[in-house]
């Protein structure tokens, strides 16, 4: 994938990622719904590629806003991915030399690189999650799951501990998926399938776009780095 392919994938998905839930916002007061507006008009122009640079300025402007408007990031993980995609994707337009701009776009491959690893560490390092306990108590006892019938998962305990440590291998072995291109896109595979259930079950639908639309920075940095 070249690189003005994979920004142009990226500007599109993430345009497409930030529009919707800002629809959500229209119905709110005045000062809020006038916000989400602006926010969903810069992120219409990126999609369609009509000055992406001045998209990017307007949504960093929008984002910064937003911080200040919901004191912090208001959907956590999702917003704070999304903040890495645009202060990524605005210096890979708004620098002057090639390689620079490289930079600014491999650093979004990166980091989604060790978002997954981390994610991976941290629940090794868990005994709850090396047992499956924390899987069944997010069923159990937390808001997330989208239907009470799914609580019933929560008495599946083989069934969740090998979720579990799915899930765990996955994401610590993620970074070795940069060795080839098709190891890479069996992993943004398993990648894509753990957000779309994390949606399913729990309502995270924000995620799914937003983790998918760095997806093309990976995919070019693999290319770039490996081949």
């Amino acid at each position: 994938m070249t690189f003005e392919l994979a920004l142009r994938w990226t500007e599109i998905l993430f345009g497409i990622a930030i529009l919707l839930p800002s629809l959500e916002h229209f119905r709110a007061g005045q000062s809020e719904r006038t916000l989400f507006a602006l926010r969903a008009l810069f992120a219409i122009f990126l999609i369609s590629g009509l000055s992406p640079l001045l998209a990017c300025l307007g949504l960093c402007v929008i984002a910064i806003m937003i911080l200040h408007r919901f004191q912090g990031p208001y959907n956590g993980g999702s917003d704070r991915m999304g903040l890495l995609i645009l202060f990524c994707l605005t210096p890979a337009h708004l620098l002057p030399q090639q390689n620079w701009k490289e930079i600014a776009f491999g650093y979004l491959g990166l980091q989604l690189t060790l978002s997954y690893f981390i994610s991976g560490w941290v629940k090794i390092r868990n005994p709850d999650w090396r047992s499956g306990r924390a899987l069944r108590d997010v069923f159990a006892f937390s808001a997330y799951p989208v239907s009470e019938n799914l609580r019933q998962l929560s008495k599946r305990k083989t069934l969740l501990l090998i979720g579990s440590w799915v899930v765990i291998i996955c994401e610590l072995l993620f970074p070795f998926s940069l060795l080839s291109h098709w190891t890479l896109i069996l992993f943004l595979g398993l990648a894509t399938a753990f957000h779309l259930s994390n949606a399913v079950f729990f309502g995270l639908n924000r995620f799914v776009l937003t983790w998918i639309a760095a997806y093309p920075s990976i995919l070019w940095l693999q290319g770039r780095l490996i081949g």
